[in-house]
């Protein structure tokens, strides 16, 4: 079965949001084939799998509604470990991307378990732990172009270690805002690590972001537990619950 929701050489950074016509143009260095889509089990216009199409057009709904027209920060958690939040958002900003008029950026933000690296056509020798680490280096040299089209990545990076403090550090609060503001038309989604096993780190990160998705892996978390991840987010945040029936680690 597939998820349902239910309410509750790198290519440069564009020195603003493309707009229009020039978004279609975007540079894209590799385009991933079908195969390497359902390779990485990534939605595209085609897709065999229409329920999980259907889902995902769903969800994009919910969160331009949820925004209001506006560009937003969203935050992507699961309730346990392996419950599928990366699943959830690289398949959210492809859902978005699908629109030629719209683009989206994926934040792994996930230090304890990254994997969104695989999206990236080159290779990555920076990330966002580099960038929180060192105040000289850019967005210019965290972003990077992935096998779908209108959709871009920012990498772990080198150094997974101390993720409190680097993700409670006022250089994270930079980065969140630099992120909105410099790309207006951009829709970015943050995978984070599991609210349950990790409340500080998902209650700092709830408070950089517009709104929070939360994923529920089928047979993996009690109702208890998932009130107690709805609380420490906080439930005026919880943009939608998907119900991950399908097990989708990564």
């Amino acid at each position: 079965m597939e998820p349902t929701v239910a309410s509750v050489t790198r290519v440069p950074l564009e020195t603003s949001a493309p707009k229009g016509a020039q978004i279609d143009r975007m540079s894209e260095i590799h385009r991933f084939s079908r195969t390497e889509l359902d390779h990485q089990k990534i939605l595209y216009q085609g897709t065999p799998h229409d329920k999980m199409l259907k889902v995902f057009r769903d969800l994009r709904t919910r969160v331009y509604a949820k925004a209001e027209g506006k560009n937003f920060l969203c935050m992507v958690t699961s309730v346990t470990a392996e419950g599928g939040s990366s699943h959830v958002a690289k398949n959210l900003a492809a859902a978005i991307a699908l629109d030629k008029t719209r683009t989206s950026l994926i934040v792994d933000a996930n230090f304890y378990a990254p994997s969104l690296d695989k999206l990236a056509v080159t290779g990555t020798d920076s990330g966002l732990t580099d960038y929180l680490d060192n105040g000289e280096l850019g967005l210019e040299n965290i972003i990077y172009a992935t096998g779908i089209p209108r959709v871009r990545v920012v990498p772990v990076g080198g150094n997974t270690e101390g993720a409190t403090e680097r993700l409670s550090s006022g250089r994270m609060h930079e980065f969140a805002d630099e992120l909105k503001a410099r790309y207006d038309d951009r829709y970015i989604i943050m995978d984070t690590p599991p609210a349950q096993e990790y409340g500080a780190e998902t209650r700092m990160l709830a408070s950089l972001c517009d709104f929070v998705i939360l994923v529920v892996p089928y047979g993996m978390a009690s109702m208890d537990e998932v009130n107690a991840c709805i609380d420490t987010i906080g439930d005026k945040r919880i943009a939608a619950v998907v119900f991950n029936y399908s097990q989708q680690p990564a």
